[in-house]
């Protein structure tokens, strides 16, 4: 018979969900756009505390439509972390722009702020900082906003992973010009797929929709003087947000209760490292992560092959963009000329069963499986 599988992170539904869907089937509201898109803007805006948001098809076009905001064209460089989805760095190349890939500190695994100083001062005409909250960790906001106004460069956060995680107080994807939040069916809330673009400037946001619905001028026929894009997010998922965003506090606090599960059970095995939450923030904990010391007999692909031998489900950390095939051509900056900390993460990292449904059964034979590799 075999065994019921364990995810890593699968969607979550709570059933507030369906009288939602179920309002925009009685009403019609089917196609994109209608009552359910304009009220999940505000809410999601209202939950993050920031004035203005554009409910899209995927966090990747709010990047998208964020480095268009901010006027990337062809030739300008973008300095992008390179510990992150593809889907982070992508946009650059759509509007002909040359990402620059920053490496991580071992700090919250996020964009280093001394390796983006050292970027500026090869690249001091870059047009734009990209910076990813990992894992729901939030980077080193201070550090890096004083660099970009120090550069008079804007800061766009992909805070796809992080939304509802919080650095002194504040929630990420609010500091910078632009933020993103990805509602892909692994997120912490999930809309099937969805994204949102967010910022404090409603005439930014506001050609953002017009961007997002092809760029069709207010004529009575088909006018356009820009080139536009089917971006923006229907009815029927909206609704589904906005189900889910009323269990996201709820979401957290489980998320966090995995990650304090494996960090107790592990702090006996001195080869295990959890990914770090520095004190100045609070994570949101979307997916919990371990690194093993360079000496560990037992190495992150032992690890996942026992799980997956089992039906568990456990992947590598995000192999860095400087290292994928497709961006061998863009520069990669480092604090040390020696050392790169994002593909140290990646050699030494595993993400680990993070399914807010894992119950106590599923989480204590994760576990079991782990500590039997190093004989604990």
């Amino acid at each position: 018979m075999e065994k019921r599988r364990i995810y890593l992170a699968s969607p979550t539904m709570n059933g507030s969900e369906r009288g939602y869907i179920e309002e925009a089937f009685a009403t019609n509201w089917i196609a994109p756009l209608g009552p359910n898109v304009n009220e999940f803007e505000k809410e999601l805006a209202a939950y993050v505390g920031i004035t203005h948001a554009a409910a899209l098809t995927s966090g990747t076009a709010a990047i998208h439509l964020a480095l268009k905001a901010i006027g990337i064209r062809q030739g300008d460089i973008v300095f992008c972390s390179s510990l992150t989805f593809s889907a982070t760095c992508n946009p650059i190349i759509y509007e002909g722009g040359i990402p620059v890939f920053i490496d991580s500190e071992n700090d919250s695994w996020n964009m280093d702020p001394e390796a983006l100083r050292k970027a500026f001062g090869k690249y001091p005409n870059a047009k734009a900082v990209l910076l990813v909250h990992l894992y729901g960790t939030p980077a080193k906001l201070k550090e890096i906003m004083d660099i970009c106004k120090e550069y008079k460069v804007p800061l766009i956060e992909d805070a796809a992973e992080s939304l509802g995680a919080t650095y002194h107080g504040k929630q990420t994807g609010t500091f910078g010009s632009f933020g993103i939040y990805s509602f892909n069916g692994n997120k912490i809330i999930t809309t099937s797929g969805g994204g949102m673009l967010v910022s404090k400037d409603g005439a930014a946001i506001e050609k953002a929709r017009f961007w997002a619905t092809q760029a069709r001028e207010k004529e009575i026929h088909y006018e356009h003087k820009e080139i536009g894009y089917n971006y923006r997010m229907s009815n029927i998922v909206a609704g589904i947000g906005r189900g889910q965003l009323l269990s996201l506090d709820e979401f957290i606090e489980q998320k966090k209760s995995i990650y304090d599960t494996y960090k107790k059970a592990f702090e006996d095995i001195k080869d295990i490292t959890m990914n770090p939450i520095p004190k100045q923030c609070e994570a949101n904990y979307w997916l919990s992560c371990i690194t093993l010391n360079k000496d560990s007999k037992v190495k992150p692909l032992d690890i996942m092959m026992a799980l997956e031998e089992e039906n568990i489900e456990s992947r590598p950390i995000w192999k860095p963009m400087h290292l994928q095939p497709v961006f061998k051509e863009y520069d990669f900056i480092a604090k040390s000329e020696v050392f790169g900390t994002a593909e140290d993460i990646f050699n030494r990292g595993v993400c680990l069963p993070s399914d807010i449904k894992n119950t106590g059964e599923d989480m204590k034979k994760i576990i079991g499986i782990i500590r039997a590799l190093f004989n604990c």
